[in-house]
């Protein structure tokens, strides 16, 4: 039988940026819905969107749902679904991280980065008339997605949002999360350069036990190349 995925984009994104990967996971027999959380719809209001609001809508999206799913979160995503899942753990059999930062418990994801690139988004923030990090041009060519061509680098440019800083900022409380039960798996884009190498893996040994796939990709490869992410995925629940 076909599992049903729920598919959580991070900074930036949209739900959007799955389509190939939801496409390819229906074509193996699977159904998928991929999220946009509040604000990251063209247009929004993003000026008071916190933390908390990204958890209620994934975890009263588990809510509505039958039965149990496989919970995907790309970057930022991670540590939305370690607030998430343990608000409703009965409805998630298995966890996968994609290129996902796992923090620490009382920790924020700007407690993870480079200080420089912390301190020099909270100032664009500080700038920007709704507390928003702008889509920063260099960070996605050279970091986010280094290898890829310059023909997809604008695709994707042309999609993202602006963040509100809460996201980064807000310390999350991931000890329920560390007493669950639910199996974890990591998927790795092996060409990632947004952070130093061995970072996301580094963070994943957090999880514990836990399935690790490697496949080739930047950290937009959900984006730019979805074929081989969703086979990382389906191997990760095989």
């Amino acid at each position: 039988m076909g599992k049903h995925f729920i598919l959580v984009h991070g900074a930036w994104h949209g739900g959007w940026c799955w389509d190939g990967v939801k496409a390819e996971l229906e074509k193996a027999g699977h159904t998928a819905e991929a999220l946009t959380m509040p604000g990251h719809n063209p247009g929004d209001d993003r000026a008071n969107i916190q933390f908390h609001d990204y958890v209620e809508h994934i975890v009263n999206t588990l809510n509505q749902l039958d039965g149990p799913v496989v919970l995907v979160g790309h970057s930022s995503a991670g540590y939305m679904l370690q607030a998430a899942t343990p608000k409703a753990a009965d409805k998630v059999e298995q966890l996968i991280f994609l290129n996902a930062f796992i923090l620490p418990n009382g920790k924020s994801q700007f407690d993870l980065v480079p200080p420089d690139a912390a301190e020099g988004m909270t100032a664009a923030a500080s700038a920007s008339p709704d507390n928003c990090v702008p889509v920063i041009e260099d960070f996605v060519r050279n970091m986010l997605m280094a290898t890829e061509p310059v023909e997809q680098q604008d695709a994707l440019l042309q999609r993202l949002i602006p963040q509100p800083l809460a996201l980064f900022t807000t310390p999350v409380d991931t000890r329920e999360f560390q007493s669950l039960s639910v199996p974890k798996a990591v998927v790795f884009c092996k060409e990632d350069a947004s952070l130093p190498p061995g970072a996301y893996l580094g963070m994943a040994q957090s999880l514990g036990e836990h399935r690790l796939v490697e496949v080739e990709g930047s950290h937009e490869a959900l984006f730019t190349n979805p074929e081989v992410v969703a086979q990382g995925i389906l191997q990760a629940i095989a």
